[in-house]
């Protein structure tokens, strides 16, 4: 299938592992340039080498912190300096970490908003000039099925990406009218370092093994599996594309059946 997207420019946010670099190479394969970024400069640009030796395209391997603002507007910068415009967005930041309720101080729902929601809007507010000018455009976040079905132990999650959701859904109104589509994608238990990080969180809270818990996991799973990050980044190509011209607002979530919900 031509997804007719080969020239076009995106930014894949958080991409030196896990989901965020899944896009990145799916996206390269279809002829996608990029600019992708990390804190970690060192493995940012194993990604950029990586993805070089599979695809043609232009890209370019930017540190920064999504945290901060100053960091993002020189991401785009950047980004904009060695692309000249930006069709697509991709927002990625990882997700926050595990705790129960009581855990939580005043500074850990601050950073978790900061880090998670600003991050999403501040990129979106920077790369809509360009796409509304071009009639066209994709703005894409990477989220979490817990937007569908609450996870336990994820109270920052679970309340922080409701958020990003309301707001996606609200710009998808706004922006439709230039040719500019907003969807997220809501991953279910997928195989990255941050699902690493939570079974070992779970593993010494229960005292259980990790295959153990890996095992239990893939149990409630109607598909009887764990989801590789290429499930989800292959959506995220398709949603990319112009292929998805008429489909904006969305919440899909990738998960081999595990929410239980209709919508």
């Amino acid at each position: 299938m031509d997804l007719s997207i080969k020239g076009k420019n995106a930014i894949v946010c958080a991409s030196s592992q896990g989901l965020g670099k899944s896009a990145a190479v799916d996206l390269a394969k279809e002829g996608v340039n990029l600019a992708i970024c990390s804190r970690n400069k060192e493995k940012i640009n194993l990604v950029k080498n990586e993805i070089k030796d599979i695809s043609d395209v232009k890209i370019v391997a930017i540190e920064a912190d999504l945290s901060s603002k100053k960091d993002i507007n020189n991401l785009f910068k950047e980004a904009k300096q060695e692309l000249k415009t930006i069709d697509i967005l991709i927002n990625n930041n990882g997700g926050p970490p595990p705790s129960t309720f009581e855990e939580l101080s005043d500074d850990d729902w601050q950073k978790a908003f900061n880090d998670t929601m600003m991050s999403a809007i501040r990129l979106s507010k920077l790369t809509l000039p360009d796409m509304k000018k071009n009639k066209w455009g994709r703005v894409i976040n990477i989220s979490s099925v817990s937007v569908k079905t609450p996870v336990n132990g994820l109270f920052l999650s679970n309340s922080i990406r409701m958020g990003v959701l309301g707001w996606a859904k609200a710009l998808s109104d706004e922006v439709a009218p230039y040719g500019i589509t907003v969807n997220t994608v809501c991953p279910g238990t997928t195989k990255t370092e941050r699902i690493e990080d939570i079974l070992n969180a779970q593993s010494k809270s229960t005292g259980k093994n990790k295959k153990e818990l890996e095992e239990a996991i893939a149990n409630n799973i109607p598909m009887q599996r764990i989801g590789e990050a290429t499930d989800l980044s292959a959506l995220i190509t398709f949603l990319a594309s112009e292929k998805a011209s008429y489909m904006t607002g969305l919440a899909v979530q990738v998960d081999g059946g595990s929410a239980r919900t209709f919508y």
